[in-house]
């Protein structure tokens, strides 16, 4: 199967990546953009990021690039990494490595100049193809076939790669979700199942962020499956999977076209009771944010259930919020609460109404001679009738009711 040629593709024709490629391309050193923008380019999707290897050591990078008029920062000196940045944007280059020593968390590596060397050093053969500023595929592992076919294949023996980094384990079921079609591949599938207690020696954040990932990939649903049946879901998530609601929302949301969000969908998958979001916010170690998100999500789910028809869920926006409220409709979904034909509507409620604001304010039923903790009260009480007759009261109205109280007291 004959690779075609890349000298087309949107990256090679960037300012920066073009530059960077050309002073790194003479004097004895090369330079190839490598791994996932090679990929996505050959798969049709979007590239968001260029990295570029080279032989030339950071020293020489940094040299050649000062020449140039680049700025070079040393993001990861230590790994051969520094970032190039000029003509509005960045990219990092990194020599060629080879690893000394492996400990399943980090690698000592040295630098070298044989690309099938660096290449073999890699996890998948999906992410070892490179191309030069001619726009030639190389390809020493015999990745594009999987490409074609969309399969995600360790680079040699699959216990090898995840002895060398544990965190590949998920890895494999992440670019699966996001790149794979069909069953995964069975070496790596196995692999994976007999390293799966390893991950208990990963940092809680490296989980957390290849599992942000996985949940919202296009096949997340069916590789959350896979990883339950193979045992390895339970001892990422530490607890029971939601595998049904999870797929009813990822089809829903695949279906519509909606960007799933990290947050919604965790909680979808995990998170039943306010203790399932503070567990797996400590096992993800997820951000603060994300943990107020999942508790909104799920403190959303007895509000709407109160709401009948339009005017109910105005009453539940306006008491939620309009990301709460969304969060609430999509969780609600995914329990099997909210039909998928009626949630189209009342996703779309927030675009076409804005909540009002409450015409009144504690100063109001101060002026009416009330004091203490009855003005809180009080102000609760209006507020809800004025939601009850769907906001048509207006501030003279009210301030009628409050008088109406004030000198019934």
């Amino acid at each position: 199967m004959t690779p075609p040629s890349l000298a087309a593709a949107d990256f090679l024709a960037d300012a920066l990546v073009a530059r960077v490629l050309s002073e790194l391309s003479t004097a004895g050193e090369e330079a190839r953009v490598i791994g996932g923008a090679v990929r996505n380019a050959l798969l049709g999707e979007p590239v968001d990021e260029v990295d570029i290897a080279t032989t030339a050591v950071p020293a020489e990078v940094t040299r050649r690039m000062g020449a140039a008029g680049l700025k070079v920062v040393p993001t990861g000196i230590e790994h051969g990494t520094v970032t190039v940045v000029g003509l509005g944007r960045a990219v990092e280059v990194t020599t060629l490595r080879e690893d000394v020593e492996t400990d399943g968390r980090r690698a000592v590596v040295r630098f070298g100049r044989d690309w099938t060397a660096d290449a073999r050093r890699r996890d998948f053969t999906i992410n070892a193809l490179s191309v030069g500023l001619d726009g030639a595929l190389r390809d020493p592992i015999g990745g594009y076939p999987d490409i074609v076919a969309r399969r995600i294949r360790f680079i040699g023996a699959a216990e090898r790669r995840i002895a060398e980094d544990r965190l590949r384990v998920l890895r494999f079921f992440r670019f699966h979700a996001r790149y794979g079609s069909g069953p995964p591949d069975g070496e790596g599938l196995s692999a994976s199942i007999r390293a799966r207690h390893d991950l208990r020696s990963l940092s809680a954040e490296r989980i957390g962020q290849e599992m942000k990932k996985l949940v919202v990939a296009p096949g997340a649903a069916a590789t959350v499956a896979v990883m339950q049946e193979s045992g390895i879901l339970p001892l990422v998530l530490s607890g029971v999977a939601d595998l049904a609601g999870f797929a009813r929302l990822a089809a829903f949301e695949a279906e519509t076209g909606r960007a799933p969000e990290p947050a919604v969908r965790m909680t979808a998958l995990a998170v039943r009771t306010a203790e399932d979001a503070l567990r797996l916010t400590e096992r993800l170690r997820l951000s603060n944010a994300e943990r107020d998100r999942m508790l909104a999500a799920l403190a959303a789910l007895p509000v709407l259930a109160m709401s009948s028809g339009e005017r109910g869920d105005r009453a539940a926006l306006y008491r939620l919020g309009a990301r709460a409220y969304g969060d609430g409709v999509l969780l609600a979904l995914a329990r099997g609460l909210v039909p998928p034909a009626a949630a189209p509507a009342r996703l779309t409620l927030p675009d076409r109404w804005t909540p009002p604001r409450f015409p009144l304010s504690g100063r109001d039923v101060t002026a009416a001679g009330i004091r203490g903790p009855a003005v809180g009260v009080l102000l609760r009480t209006l507020e809800d009738g004025w939601i009850a007759e769907d906001f048509e009261p207006d501030a003279a109205a009210l301030r009628r009711r409050l008088q109406a109280v004030q000198q019934a007291q």
